[in-house]
């Protein structure tokens, strides 16, 4: 029962994040869709905002290549992957499938949605010094801070716990202590739509109506009313055991609509505000960082970049609403636009930072660092969309060689960071291991993997502008040209 609404539950959920994609598409077994590898690297895609490599084709190599590329992924991300294999996925094991996607709901569903919710609190930053103020607002505000502080020590699923309880809470004798049988009556479902959306419910009505009737009508007024994908049905939680983590994926839901509420001007400007106060906190710690390392080892700077940086993430979450509301639209208050402006100058401060660590690494790291930078960022370009098929032949041909004489040093480069020695006469590390790592990942998965995919991609262009200027060509064919000299003529520039 639980494997069978568990699938259920994760092909509704996955189905709603395909819906974005583009193009959108369903996907009815999950088993079955999941062997090839392409749904996997799709759904990764549309939930990180980030392009992965893929092989295009159906063949036993290319789904095994999809897989691992999608696992590498994950991995990358700090995801523990238990028990979780390449083989087990392309068989479509029940067990297996499912663990891989609920690892993939509560880190990018959950997690993410969790991490923010500090933000829905108009509180002082919690990283960042604030002003001193006695008002009885500020000590209501101090007791909030402390509350949030509080919460943060707990894991993601407490804390969407306490969420739902809080909006429960508003409802008097409506209560939720877990994510099984507290929501059997569904009377927790109706009273956090109540909250969000009040008038939408009578609460009185529901306690006079089966368990059934009440899951019936939440999830209808959900999905018609709040465009809440409707993720479970009814006999799936009005049952003695309720399935915990279907009922996470479903609440969670609720939370992102939440998020999504649009949020009064004064609300808004408390959040500037804090954000502000952090960014400005971290420009300061930037700027000492560079002073305090600048007589260090290549070694030593990297260990301070990384803590900063491990620092920087951690801290980041809770303003990251804020940080990318409205983003790309004209209407930003005066506060947004500087908060945008300062947020954008403490990224390019840390890519400097990078990119001059980069230039820093021991030789022969640096030149395969350059080297490595030179494919991805050619890798990453558009493919050129000329319309004279003419100009396009001779841009392709470019490319190709281009990126045929950076391949043809690829070999050389892959021995050299294998046999690198990571350590100086006294033997002490030269490189952090992480970076070396980071190195041999991006040689693997992200070049060697997409190497010929890549070069099919340019040959194809070359091919279509060839394709395209012989169109043209044998369309001006059809004219009729009146003298043996046009004729002629017409031959030569063929």
């Amino acid at each position: 029962q639980r494997e069978f609404t568990q699938k259920k539950t994760f092909t509704s959920w996955i189905n709603s994040i395909l819906a974005k994609h583009t193009p959108p598409y369903v996907i009815s077994d999950l088993y079955t869709d999941i062997q090839q590898g392409h749904l996997l690297l799709d759904l990764l895609e549309v939930l990180s905002g980030q392009h992965l490599p893929r092989e295009k084709g159906f063949n036993t190599f290319q789904c095994r290549s999809n897989i691992e590329n999608a696992l590498t992924f994950l991995k990358s991300r700090s995801l523990k992957l238990i028990n979780i294999h390449v083989a087990d996925i392309i068989e479509g094991k029940p067990s297996i499938v499912l663990g891989l996607i609920w690892t993939i709901i509560f880190h990018f569903h959950i997690e993410e949605l969790a991490r923010t919710l500090a933000c829905t609190y108009n509180q002082p930053s919690l990283d960042c010094p604030s002003a001193v103020d006695s008002s009885p607002k500020a000590s209501r505000s101090a007791k909030k801070s402390a509350k949030i502080k509080e919460r943060w020590k707990m894991s993601a699923t407490k804390a969407l716990l306490l969420w739902a309880k809080e909006q429960c809470s508003l409802h008097g004798s409506v209560s939720v202590t877990d994510f099984k049988s507290s929501w059997r009556s569904g009377l927790a479902f109706l009273a956090i739509i109540q909250t969000l959306r009040p008038g939408l419910v009578d609460l009185e009505k529901a306690k006079a109506r089966s368990n059934k009737e009440n899951l019936k009508e939440a999830f209808r007024i959900a999905e018609l009313e709040l465009n809440i994908p409707r993720l479970l049905e009814p006999e799936d939680v009005d049952i003695m055991n309720p399935d915990e983590k279907s009922i996470m994926t479903y609440v969670a839901q609720f939370l992102q609509y939440s998020k999504n509420l649009p949020e009064s001007d004064e609300d808004m400007q408390e959040k500037v505000r804090e954000a502000m106060g952090w960014l400005a906190a971290q420009e300061k710690m930037l700027a000492k960082l560079l002073v305090e390392t600048e007589n260090e080892t290549y070694y030593q700077k990297c260990k301070e970049m990384m803590s900063f940086m491990e620092t920087f993430n951690r801290q980041k979450a809770p303003f990251l609403p804020v940080l990318s509301s409205k983003r790309g639209e004209a209407e930003l208050s005066e506060g947004q636009q500087q908060m945008r402006e300062e947020w954008d100058k403490v990224i390019s401060q840390i890519n400097e930072w990078k990119a001059k660590l980069d230039q820093m690494l021991p030789s022969p790291l640096d030149s395969i660092e350059a080297w490595l930078q030179e494919v991805e960022r050619l890798q990453a370009e558009d493919l050129p969309d000329l319309q004279d098929p003419f100009k396009a032949m001779f841009v392709f041909r470019e490319i190709i060689v281009t990126f045929k004489g950076l391949m043809d040093c690829f070999d050389s480069h892959l021995d050299t960071l294998q046999s690198f020695k990571n350590e100086d006469e006294k033997n002490m590390p030269l490189v952090l291991p992480e970076k070396l790592e980071e190195m041999k990942r991006r040689l693997f998965s992200n070049i060697r993997v997409t190497n010929s995919s890549t070069f099919l991609e340019y040959h194809y262009g070359l091919c279509s502008a060839i394709a395209n200027e012989v169109m043209l060509k044998l369309n001006i064919w059809d004219v009729k040209y009146g003298t043996k000299e046009s004729v002629e003529s017409l031959l030569e520039n063929w």
